[in-house]
């Protein structure tokens, strides 16, 4: 299901990744995109946001997210989410982290929105 604002983003975003179905969020991101991976770090491309992401989907996360948007200037918008994650981390310990991300969206030429740059670290 394509975004048809730049906030529905994150909801579809936290739908795929709660179902765990890693197709549904690649389909949120230009090909050419950029992700933190964590912070300070930058991957770009499909493959390398699908390896990330990939990551991610191991703990079985469940995630919330409070999507704002912030500025929008034609096809591009800069939206602020609040998230927060519960799962197992690598160490098969509880995992309960939370954050502010940081993203740029692009509006496609059909009229959806998806990631052009997607910083889940906010400005850490």
């Amino acid at each position: 299901m394509p975004a048809r604002s730049p906030e529905e983003l994150g909801r579809l975003f936290a739908a795929a990744m709660n179902s765990n179905n890693l197709e549904a969020i690649m389909a949120l991101y230009e090909s050419g995109a950029s992700m933190a991976s964590a912070p300070g770090r930058v991957v770009t491309g499909a493959a390398a946001i699908r390896r990330v992401v990939s990551e991610h989907l191991a703990s079985k996360p469940k995630i919330t997210v409070t999507p704002k948007l912030l500025a929008q200037a034609g096809d591009i918008a800069l939206v602020a989410t609040a998230w927060s994650i519960i799962g197992t981390g690598g160490d098969g310990k509880p995992l309960n982290v939370s954050g502010q991300a940081a993203e740029v969206c692009r509006r496609q030429p059909d009229g959806t929105w998806r990631y052009l740059i997607d910083n889940a670290y906010g400005l850490q």
